[in-house]
């Protein structure tokens, strides 16, 4: 059967101009609310365990919310 979407394997042979990645001065990561220690676990690829919210407990409180920013490409 037949599907209507490109076999995503193949590149597109009609890339334009505007099919870029972001560059990294334009990325941002947090939206300016308040950044928990669940956040900063799940950036950082862990599991919301004690132990790892502890740690971002830790990291939060020596380098606040820029802690998150580090973690996140």
């Amino acid at each position: 059967m037949s599907t209507s979407q490109p076999d995503a394997s193949r590149p597109s042979e009609a890339r334009t101009g505007d099919d870029r990645a972001t560059p990294d001065d334009l990325l941002h990561a947090r939206t300016g609310t308040e950044v928990s220690p669940e956040d900063v676990v799940l950036a950082a690829g862990r599991d919301v365990t004690p132990k790892n919210l502890e740690w971002a407990r830790r990291k939060l409180a020596e380098e606040g919310p820029a802690a998150l920013d580090k973690l996140l490409p």
